[in-house]
C-alpha cells in the first residue's frame, strides 16, 4: 500500500505565472508585487493594497463568512464598513450561515436577518435559497465573493458559489473573486472523480475528492468550461494571492485562521474530514457529539479489540492509532443529534503523526470496508446509498461487498488522479 500512499502527489508541471492574463471568459487581475515581502497575502489583502479601486464607487453583494478575514483578522465586513465609497446592500453566506457554529453576531428585524454592521440584509444560499434570487442581486452592480475553502470536494461552499455565478450570467452581473489557500496543499490530488451519475450539491463538479485547487483557480475551472449551467459564464475576476506556494500548509502562511466548519478547526482537522466526513454515508459514528470529531470511529456494536486489531494490521500510515470506548452526548453543532446519542461506542482514535504521509481517504475507506467485513450484520450504507454521492461512484460498496483487503482499493481511482491532474494545469496561478 505504502506504493499508492503518495500517488496523489503527482507529477511536477512546469508552469507560467497567468496573473494579469485574460482567459476566454475571465480575467486574472493584475496585482502589485510583493514578493520583497516574507508573508503571504490573501485576495482581500491585495484589494486593500490596491486601495478598494475595483470596487469603489459600487453597490455590491459580498459573499462570504468566519474565514473572511485580512491579514489583521479583521473580518471583509468590518473593512467595508469604513468604506464610504463602497455600499454593502446584501450578504450571502453559505453552509453554516455568516459565523459558523460562533456565536451569532446578526440581528433579525421581523423575519429578515440582518448584519449590524452593515445594515445589509443576510441570505443563506442553502437553508431558504439555493442560489441568490434575483430580487437580491439586480439592484447591485457586482458581486465580491471571500470565503476560505476546505479543499476537499463535498464540502458546499464550491457549489453555492456556482449557483452565484449562474444567477450572475444571466442578470449580468460582474462577479470578482478575492482568492485564498488552499488550506491542505494545492500540490496534492486524492480520490475517485464523481461520475455524473452520482452528482449532488456535496459533489456537484466532476472533481476528486482533494483537488488541489483554491477557491480562485477552481472558480476560473469552472466558469471556462462552462460547468456553471447550460454553458454560461460569469463576468468573473479572480484578484489572486500573493507569494502563496502550492506545497504550503495553511498553518505554515502567517495568517489568521477561523474554523472552515463545525469540527473543522484547524488543518489537521480538515485533513481528517477529507476522509472521515465519508462515514456520513454508513452507521458508524465519526466522533460527532465527541470533541474528537473526524478522528473517530466506532458503534455500539463494535465488540472488543477486534476491529482495532484489524485496522492497526493494515499499518495505514501517518497515524497512530487506539481502541476506545466513548459516549455521543453533544449536540451537533447545526443543532442536530449525533448517531448514537448517549450510546455507550467501541471503536477507535487516531492521532496524524506525519500529515505528510497521512492518506485521508485510504484510512477512512479502510475503515469502512473492515466494519462491513466483520460486522456483515450491523453495518449499512445509510440513506439510499448516500455513500455513492459522496464517493462519487459505486466503486467503495461494489469493493466492499467482494470481500477484498482495504489495501487494494486506492489504486482504483488512481488513473483519475492522474488524469484530472494534468487537466487542471492551465488554471493554476500559482506555482
Amino acid at each position: 500500500m505504502l506504493i499508492f500512499n503518495r500517488y496523489f502527489a503527482i507529477i511536477a508541471f512546469l508552469f507560467v505565472s497567468l496573473r494579469g492574463i485574460d482567459f476566454r471568459h475571465s480575467k486574472v487581475m493584475a496585482v502589485p508585487d510583493l514578493s520583497f515581502m516574507p508573508h503571504v497575502y490573501t485576495g482581500l489583502d491585495i484589494l486593500e493594497q490596491m486601495d478598494f479601486s475595483p470596487i469603489s464607487g459600487k453597490t455590491i453583494a459580498v459573499f462570504c463568512n468566519q474565514t473572511s478575514l485580512n491579514k489583521n483578522g479583521r473580518h471583509i465586513l468590518d473593512v467595508l464598513k469604513e468604506r464610504d465609497d463602497v455600499d454593502v446592500h446584501i450578504i450571502f453566506t453559505p453552509q453554516y450561515g455568516l459565523f459558523g457554529d460562533q456565536v451569532s453576531k446578526t440581528k433579525m428585524l421581523g423575519k429578515v436577518e440582518k448584519d449590524p454592521n452593515t445594515g445589509a440584509r443576510i441570505v443563506n444560499l442553502l437553508d431558504r435559497f439555493v442560489k441568490p434570487p434575483k430580487w437580491a442581486i439586480r439592484d447591485v452592480d457586482l458581486i465580491l465573493v471571500d470565503i476560505q475553502d476546505t479543499g476537499v470536494r463535498y464540502s458546499t461552499y464550491m457549489t453555492t458559489l456556482t449557483k452565484i455565478m449562474e444567477v450572475a450570467s444571466e442578470l449580468h452581473k460582474p462577479v470578482i473573486v478575492l482568492d485564498r489557500p488552499n488550506p491542505i496543499r494545492g500540490d496534492r490530488v486524492d480520490g475517485p472523480v464523481v461520475r455524473t451519475a452520482y452528482q449532488s450539491f456535496e459533489g456537484y463538479h466532476l472533481v476528486p475528492i482533494r483537488h488541489g485547487l483554491t477557491i480562485g483557480e477552481y472558480a476560473l475551472m469552472v466558469n471556462e468550461m462552462g460547468w456553471v449551467k447550460d454553458l454560461k459564464r460569469a463576468e468573473l475576476t479572480i484578484i489572486p494571492m500573493a507569494n502563496w506556494k502550492r506545497s504550503s500548509w495553511s498553518d505554515e502562511n502567517d495568517l489568521p485562521e477561523a474554523p472552515l466548519g463545525p469540527g473543522i478547526t484547524d488543518v489537521e482537522s480538515c485533513l481528517a474530514y477529507c476522509g472521515m466526513n465519508l462515514l456520513k454515508g454508513t452507521n458508524l459514528n465519526a466522533g460527532h457529539g465527541t470533541t474528537k470529531p473526524y478522528f473517530r470511529a466506532g458503534a455500539p456494536w463494535i465488540a472488543g479489540k477486534v476491529f482495532y486489531n484489524k485496522l492497526k494490521d493494515l499499518n495505514l500510515p501517518g497515524i497512530r492509532l487506539k481502541h476506545i470506548q466513548y459516549t455521543p452526548h453533544l449536540q451537533n453543532a447545526d443543532g442536530s443529534i449525533p448517531l448514537y446519542y448517549q450510546e455507550k461506542c467501541s471503536g477507535i482514535e487516531f492521532e496524524i503523526t506525519d500529515r505528510e504521509v497521512f492518506d485521508p481517504i485510504a484510512t477512512a475507506t479502510s475503515i469502512m470496508i473492515l466494519a462491513f467485513q466483520l460486522y456483515p450484520r450491523q453495518f449499512q450504507w445509510i440513506h439510499d446509498d448516500y455513500i455513492h454521492k459522496l464517493f462519487g461512484s459505486n466503486l467503495l460498496t461494489t469493493f466492499a461487498a467482494q470481500g477484498k483487503t482495504p489495501k487494494y482499493l486506492p489504486p482504483q481511482w488512481m488513473h483519475d488522479v492522474i488524469r484530472f491532474n494534468t487537466f487542471r494545469q492551465k488554471f493554476l496561478l500559482y506555482e
